[in-house]
């Protein structure tokens, strides 16, 4: 019976896999056989035993069936994993998890899993960006309604937009690649962290361990890796959600009817937007992601609980772990991908946009009239109340600002008619909207 949408509806294999049951039980497999190398090289026990120990730290000859057999018994799932490795070790099973204590394991296999988490983030993060960026440079001087507040602000330009969300997703990035030391770290010390039980070797076999498996050591511990590595990986996750959010709201707005700037591919042939609603055709990618997005940043509240624990340890934070790691990650690549989609698909309506620009009736270039004005010797303030009053008439009468700025005496003293036409066409007030994109497009590829 499935019961979690995980199963059956959202996420990829890809990384699915990485936290999928038997992947787990390979991953702490690799982590014993990587303990009796580490003891062979101290010498602490033969490398033959190293050998036999590492040949059988396989699924295939530790069965997960074996595992949960055990684990019925001893109701702890760290030994039954050791006992079932043990059966199949012979002699050399004597030395299987020699001086290490359950949370070795679980925390260098949960590194693992990040580290792997990571590598995908990563590579969709990359996707987005790319998709971003071929929109922001054929859209570079795609001139469309800036706005704000939910109303006509002033002009920007399509390519600009995405743009903005180029250095975002940069951004992410660079977060990702500088907490990616911090956050894959594993350790093995021991029952509280001291490494006695590991010997006058402690730190090398640590060290050696790690170095096996490709992660950092963690310098100093009590039996847990410390949590803030944990809360530093959801937050990234979480950060990202945001991020994503907030494009996906975006699209959704744009693609409202009434807008009708941009909208995610659909289609037409096969794809429903309503079952009885037959014109509909829905944002319904944008909205999953505003949705899991949700989901996503719920786990920050049980991510920081697990940061306080009782003295070396207690269990309070495993349960959540278990749910809230693997969750986050599986549900971010799921939007990450579904985002690149969106954008390596959208549909833009350069038409559109100017058809909006143009039902301003020119109320939008009232800053830019004020501009001019400072240029030609009127005060800033002055210029600014001056095109508020023009505007407020405008609006009140239905008019352009063109035809009361004409019959303005002031205005007309100081622009002539082709001026005004100038002065109120958006193509000629996007600033440097050019110029941030290819400054973008060029610090990214």
């Amino acid at each position: 019976m499935q019961v979690c949408p995980l199963d059956f509806r959202y996420g990829r294999e890809a990384m699915k896999q990485i936290f999928d049951e038997v992947r787990r039980l390979q991953y702490m497999l690799d982590v014993e056989a990587a303990l009796a190398g580490a003891h062979s090289k101290a010498g602490n026990i033969s490398a033959d035993d190293a050998r036999i120990i590492s040949e059988k730290a396989n699924t295939d000859t530790v069965r997960i069936e074996r595992v949960r057999e055990i684990e019925k018994s001893t109701n702890h799932d760290i030994m039954a994993m050791v006992k079932a490795l043990t059966e199949q070790a012979g002699a050399a099973g004597d030395f299987v998890h020699l001086g290490a204590t359950s949370n070795d394991i679980v925390d260098t296999v949960t590194a693992i899993q990040l580290k792997n988490a990571l590598q995908i983030i990563e590579d969709d993060l990359i996707v987005l960006q790319n998709s971003l960026a071929e929109l922001a440079e054929r859209h570079k001087d795609t001139v469309m309604v800036g706005r704000t507040h939910g109303q006509f602000a002033v002009p920007l330009t399509f390519g600009m937009k995405m743009a903005v969300y180029v250095r975002e997703v940069q951004r992410h990035l660079d977060r990702l690649r500088e907490a990616r030391p911090r956050i894959c770290v594993g350790k093995m010390s021991g029952a509280v962290g001291t490494g006695a039980a590991l010997g006058d070797h402690a730190a090398d076999i640590q060290a050696d361990v790690m170095a096996v498996l490709g992660l950092g050591v963690e310098e100093a511990s009590l039996q847990l890796v410390g949590r803030d590595r944990y809360v530093e990986y959801m937050s990234l996750l979480a950060n990202i959600s945001c991020s994503l959010e907030k494009f996906a709201v975006e699209v959704r707005n744009l693609q409202r009817s009434e807008i009708g700037e941009v909208a995610e591919a659909f289609d037409s042939e096969k794809q429903v937007g309503s079952s009885t609603m037959a014109h509909k055709r829905n944002p319904i990618t944008c909205e999953n992601v505003c949705s899991l997005a949700k989901v996503v940043r719920g786990f920050m509240v049980p991510t920081y609980e697990n940061v306080p624990l009782w003295h070396e340890r207690d269990l309070t934070n495993s349960a959540a772990e278990r749910i809230t790691i693997p969750h986050a990650s599986i549900l971010v690549d799921d939007m990450l991908v579904k985002m690149g989609r969106v954008f390596s698909s959208l549909v833009v309506n350069p038409g559109r946009m100017l058809a909006n620009l143009e039902s301003s009736k020119g109320l939008i270039m009232a800053e830019a009239v004020m501009m001019a004005m400072v240029r030609k010797g009127v005060g800033r303030q002055d210029a600014h109340e001056h095109m508020r009053r023009l505007s407020m008439k405008a609006v009140d009468a239905g008019s352009h600002l063109r035809d009361q700025m004409l019959a303005d005496e002031a205005v007309s003293k100081l622009f002539r008619p082709e001026e005004i036409d100038a002065l109120l066409d958006p193509k000629n007030y996007t600033g440097q909207a050019a110029k941030i994109v290819e400054r973008a497009l060029r610090d990214v590829r």
